[in-house]
């Protein structure tokens, strides 16, 4: 019976100090950055894909209509 109570007594306090350890630390907030600047523009690029995809599937289109 005294080894029973002494599991429950040791399981008991390991729950108790381990709820104690994690209420210590307070996380801080996280630093905000610098704001992004005004007016992003938007990039090149997606023009060019874009246009790069009108062509490639004309071309498909066209090959594919020439075929049947």
């Amino acid at each position: 019976m005294i080894i029973q109570n002494k599991r429950i007594f040791a399981s008991i306090l390991f729950v108790l100090i381990s709820f104690v350890c994690a209420a210590q630390s307070v996380p801080e907030p996280p630093v905000p950055g610098p704001p992004p600047p005004v007016g992003l523009p938007i990039d090149g690029g997606i023009f060019v894909g874009v246009v790069f995809a009108l062509i490639y599937g004309g071309k498909k289109l066209l090959s594919s209509s020439r075929r049947g």
